[in-house]
Formats: C-alpha cells, structure tokens, sequence
C-alpha cells in the first residue's frame, strides 16, 4: 500500500512553511522532554539542549534518512532517581553514559549478527512485563506529588490541582483531534498551571508559584557541562535498563518505517539508528541531561500531516537549542507547581504500564502457557515489590541490583531456562 507524503525524508520545505512545521514537533515533545528532568531532579533547559542537539546527532549518524525527534526517556527515570539517592548524580550520569555506548555495541551486533539473537533474549512476554514495571514503579511518585505540599503532608489544594490538570489532560487526549492530539501533555500543563495562578490570585494562602527565580534569572547562558562518574552498580543498573529501552527503539523506528513508507531497519540500517540513539544518551549525560528515546508523539504529528522531511526535524532540534539558551525560560519551567506534574504524571505512568500491556496484547502472548504466566509473574512482583539483590564483593566493593534491573535480569534468565514448547505434531 503506497504512502502518501506531501514531503519525503529528503526533501527541504519552502522557508515559509519551514518553520511552522518544525514549531509542531517542538510542541509534540516539549511536555514530555521538560517533564522528566523534573521528575528527577535535573535541569529542565538542559533537557531541551541535550534533546535538540542529540536530533541533530542522530540525524547525522543515520545519513539524515530516518526523521526521528530524540527527547528524554521516561524508562530511565527510576534508575535516575535510584542511583542519584544511592551513589549521587554524577554516578547516575556516568550509568546513562555508558548505556549510550551500550546501544552502540548493540547496534555493532545487529550490524554483523542480525536481531534473532535479541528477539530469543528479549521476548514479548519478558519485554511487556518490564515495561509495566517501569510504569507501576513510578505511580507512588505520581500519587505523592498529586496529593502532598512541599512539607509531605496531605493536602486538599494540591489534590484539587492536579484533579483539574489530570481532567483537562485526559480530555484533551480523548477529545481533541489533529494537531491537537498530539500535544495533551503540554495541554494539561498549561491548564494546570493557569488553575493554580487563578487559585494563588483569589486565595493568597495557597498560592504556590513563584516567580522569584525567574526574575534573579540571567536572559542567556549555556547548560553546566557535568562530570560523569563510572562505578560497577551504576553502570550494570543503566545497561540493564537499556535492554528494554533498545526493543522500544526498536519497536519506534519499525513505527516510522511504516508512517513513512521506506524500510529503515535496511536502509540505514538498526545498527546506525542505534548507534545515534546511543552516541546521543551519552551526550546528553555529559551535559546533565536525561537519556535520549526516539518519540512517538512526533511520530504522531508527521502521521497526520504528512510531512516526512528530516529537514523539519532538523529545524524542531535547532528551536529547541535555542529555546534551552534562554536560561529565564528554563527558569520559568522550574515554576510549575508539583502537583501539577503530579496530575500529568497520573496519567504518563499509567500509560507506560499500559504500553507494557499492550505489547504483550498484540504479540499474542498466550497466558494459558504456565511458562508465559510464571515469567510475568516473577517479573510484576520483583519489581514492583522493590526486589533486591545485595552482597559484599570485597570489603570496598558492594554489589546491589533492584527494581526494574533485577526485574529485567530475573526475566531474561527464566526465559532462557525454560524455552517455549514445540508444537506436538499429529501422528
């Protein structure tokens, strides 16, 4: 079935509908981009910086075929905040480091191996399971910043926030059409924010914004480069982590060859676009920005317009460079209430466990195999229950896995022990 495309991957648009159309794809991936610094303690302007730049990698790395917008993975959240409260950021940073170099191997072996090797490691049932987990893991975050002040305490204000900016997303991802369905992350930010000004103007009591910082702000300025640290546990966690981020990437980069019309898994080729996915996460971390994932939501916005042209992407990169080197818009982002990313986050944590879902949904697996259901199993408990796996190496060296990870390890290893019955064939 032909696609039809008003411009390809390789054609440049006029300059009047350049720009138009790369400020689309920075509304697609602005809520989400900003929302994952935040969540985990970095620094939403860098995000933005690390986003737009590592486009441009990817562009470059993949011969400006495949037109993919790069912004900050919501998989690696709970390893960012895990290693950052246990080893501290720069040992964080240095594990998403390494998971951008462990892409790159990946990619070094799909060149020379094919992916059959990943497809017996990496089933859907392991790969479903994992990613529920990663959604799941994240809900009591979600809840906490929907009904807690800034002292830990329940608080009937914050909830009301984050109920109007959950409705309002909810709607406008349902509701809206076109354009405007893409974007209902950025919506429901919007709105959430307006409620809590309009709320802080009537009652001053429970006005939670303040625009201080904003004001002792400098206009311009470039992101802090950051000075990644290696330790064996960071390291392990991140890669670990990455084996499910690398089926996403897979998955995503199939989705565009599909939109599009060409083959992207041959031309460039998976070890190239995962060699840009790759090269472009360690970047970001060298800059303290969150790991890179190719996104669906400017997937989404090339599906219903149609305009395919890497040129566009390329200028979506560029606007976001420049938006990050304003540091009092950054500064302005650092504004928004917690809880209404609480209500946001209510709704994106759901979605990625459902995500999980439905990847075990459309592969068809089959729950009635004890073997499929004792894997997702082991998998649900160990990580959402806060599995973990401690022991001395030496008296200076300490091995610790948990969560996602041991989750991830746990399954691959049953996955493998246990290999999917043969057919019976009829005698």
């Amino acid at each position: 079935m032909a696609v039809h495309k008003i411009l390809g991957p390789g054609d440049r648009p006029a300059y009047a509908y350049w720009i138009p159309l790369s400020i689309q794809h920075v509304f697609a991936m602005f809520g989400a981009t900003i929302l994952v610094p935040i969540l985990t303690g970095l620094e939403p302007a860098t995000a933005l910086f690390t986003a737009g730049t590592g486009t441009l990698i990817y562009i470059l790395c993949t011969g400006a075929k495949v037109p993919a917008f790069l912004g900050s993975s919501f998989a690696f959240i709970p390893p960012l905040i895990g290693i950052t409260a246990s080893h501290g950021l720069s040992y964080a940073l240095g594990g998403a480091v390494a998971a951008g170099f462990f892409y790159c191997i990946v990619g070094l072996i799909i060149r020379f191996a094919g992916t059959l090797w990943l497809d017996k490691a990496l089933p859907p049932v392991v790969i479903g399971s994992v990613i529920v987990v990663i959604g799941l893991n994240l809900a009591p975050t979600a809840m906490a910043m929907a009904m807690n002040d800034s002292g830990g305490n329940y608080s009937l204000v914050c909830l009301s926030i984050a109920a109007v900016t959950l409705a309002v997303t909810v709607a406008a991802n349902i509701f809206l059409k076109g354009f405007f369905s893409t974007i209902p992350i950025l919506i429901g930010l919007v709105a959430g924010y307006l409620f809590t000004l309009i709320m802080g103007a009537f009652f001053p009591a429970y006005a939670l914004i303040d625009f201080q910082v904003v004001r002792d702000t400098p206009w311009f300025g470039f992101p802090a480069f950051h000075v990644p640290s290696f330790s064996f546990v960071p390291v392990l966690t991140f890669v670990i982590v990455s084996l499910a981020t690398i089926c996403e990437h897979l998955g995503d980069t199939l989705v565009t060859s599909k939109v599009v019309g060409q083959d992207f898994y041959k031309s460039p080729g998976l070890h190239r676009t995962l060699a840009g996915d790759g090269i472009a996460t360690a970047w970001a971390a060298f800059w303290g920005g969150p790991p890179n994932t190719t996104y669906g939501e400017n997937i989404g916005v090339m599906a219903i317009t149609r305009v395919y042209s890497v040129w566009v992407i390329g200028g979506a990169a560029v606007i976001a460079v420049i938006l990050s080197l304003f540091r009092k818009f950054g500064a302005l982002i650092r504004t928004i209430p917690t809880p209404v990313l609480g209500g946001i986050s209510m709704l994106l944590f759901g979605i990625i466990a459902s995500s999980g879902l439905r990847t075990i949904v459309e592969s068809g697996v089959d729950y009635k195999d004890k073997r499929n259901l004792t894997i997702s199993s082991v998998i649900f408990v160990i990580g959402i229950g806060g599995g973990r796996l401690a022991f001395n190496i030496t008296q200076d060296l300490r091995f610790e896995l948990a969560g996602v990870a041991l989750a991830t390890v746990v399954g691959i290893i049953l996955n493998l022990l246990f290999p999917p019955e043969q057919p019976r064939r009829e005698t």
